[in-house]
């Protein structure tokens, strides 16, 4: 069959400097934020102590040992980090063993990108686990690489997992767009120098110079992603 989309030069030289997208998962591509707070919740209720819905906001994007450790902090649980490690993954894998729930734009953003053949990689701080698993709702075909947050020597909100991705696919980490739903995500890839597309989904996100904050990830298109990059 013939093709008929424009080949990757022309496409450039109508003027977009998008070399790639790199694609949060958890909030981002998949809702799924909702179930690691319920698996949250449900845990410490085992261990005798009610989560405070507050704590949302600051677990919410991970790291795992971050958010573990705020919560064993804050309830004084008689658990150690690596043990609530365990049952948090085991939780959240049971959780995500069907079809999961896709963000509104989601599934038509991925294919838009197929289509255009954009280099596309899914960067998340979640264990190779776990994205094993949603790969299989999102569809692995999207995806030259995906990252997972055990397989880099610092996850978010270092700049670790986008340089990973941006260095695997063979580009410039300031001509990549990177859509992020936290503050622990954005703050990851702006240390790494991308062009950051913010569609919260916990807590709200300010703008800023290298930030475009928008209500829906519906509002995110191909044209619109290479619009953020102006090299």
């Amino acid at each position: 069959m013939t093709s008929t989309v424009p080949a990757l030069g022309t496409r450039m030289a109508e003027g977009s400097a998008l070399q790639a997208v790199l694609l949060d998962m958890d909030g981002t591509l998949v809702d799924t934020e909702g179930f690691w707070w319920d698996v949250e919740v449900e845990i410490f209720a085992g261990l005798g102590h009610a989560l405070d819905d507050s704590w949302r906001h600051v677990v919410v994007g991970g790291p795992m040992t971050r958010s573990a450790g705020f919560l064993i902090e804050a309830t004084g649980a008689d658990i150690t980090l690596a043990e609530l490690s365990v049952l948090l993954n085991q939780g959240f894998e049971s959780r995500i063993s069907g079809a999961l729930p896709l963000m509104p734009g989601a599934a038509r953003l991925l294919a838009e990108l197929a289509e255009y053949e954009i280099p596309t990689a899914l960067v998340s701080a979640s264990h190779r686990s776990i994205i094993d698993r949603v790969l299989t709702s999102l569809g692995p075909q999207h995806f030259a690489l995906s990252v997972a947050g055990d397989e880099v020597p610092r996850t978010k909100p270092h700049p670790d997992p986008y340089l990973t991705a941006a260095a695997g696919l063979g580009v410039d980490p300031a001509r990549c767009a990177v859509v992020e739903d936290t503050a622990t995500g954005v703050a990851s890839a702006e240390a790494a120098g991308c062009h950051v597309v913010v569609v919260p989904s916990v807590a709200p996100i300010a703008s800023d110079v290298r930030r475009t904050v928008v209500t829906t990830l519906e509002d995110v298109d191909l044209t619109f992603l290479r619009g953020l990059i102006t090299l």
